[in-house]
């Protein structure tokens, strides 16, 4: 798919979260962020809310969720519709099994990872997901400042996908704009989710296309 911009909209009026994502002009993915105040402390919408959103877009839905006891609620997200949903290793007690159910539901599966956490131990998980999600913040909170600390750790997750030679996109996610995406995609990543760089400036489409302009130039 090449490089790809995933704006969320954790940044978004919640309000109107329909004229919300209606600004993202050629955006290619919408990102969702699910948290329950117990795996990151804050709390956002659910499932419901995500299905909604669903109904009322044709955009693929980028499902994040930052949750306890993945296994048993992220098939929920996958039978709703939604493109991708991402779970966390340090949450999910079957990974390989979830990925599984999650494409037999359609969906692709993702694995998130907290900056912390090394992404070496999950080379072995590459051909049962479909994307690899490198945390460049801690997860919780919008509007944190990117962590250039986890650039390495971006270069070795697309090391390892490229020994792979399967397609598993490198998606990075905290405090990604103008003035950190080059970095990244220089590093190897070819997704990236930004909230405030979107929905922060006057023109939320033309934001994205600038974002994406500069991942491409440094890819």
């Amino acid at each position: 798919m090449g490089i790809q911009i995933a704006p969320s909209i954790l940044s978004a009026d919640f309000a109107d979260l329909d004229a919300e994502i209606g600004r993202l002009g050629d955006a290619d993915l919408v990102h969702v962020d699910v948290m329950d105040n117990h795996f990151v402390p804050n709390l956002t919408i659910g499932l419901p809310v995500v299905e909604a959103i669903l109904a009322r877009t044709d955009r693929r839905v980028d499902c994040h969720l930052m949750i306890e006891d993945p296994d048993r609620w992220a098939p929920g997200y996958a039978e709703a519709g939604a493109h991708n949903v991402t779970f966390h290793a340090e949450a999910a007690r079957a990974p390989v099994r979830l990925a599984r159910e999650l494409r037999r539901l359609g969906a692709r599966a993702g694995v998130g990872l907290r900056p912390a956490t090394p992404v070496e131990p999950f080379e072995v998980l590459l051909p049962e997901i479909d994307m690899l999600l490198v945390m460049t913040v801690e997860p919780g909170f919008g509007g944190q400042s990117f962590l250039d600390v986890c650039l390495p750790k971006i270069r070795r997750a697309r090391e390892m996908v490229s020994r792979s030679g399967l397609d598993v996109w490198v998606q990075v996610d905290g405090g990604i704009s103008t003035e950190t995406i080059e970095r990244c995609a220089e590093a190897g990543a070819d997704v990236f989710v930004a909230g405030s760089a979107v929905y922060g400036a006057e023109d939320a489409a033309g934001a994205v296309e600038q974002l994406r302009a500069l991942a491409i130039r440094h890819a």
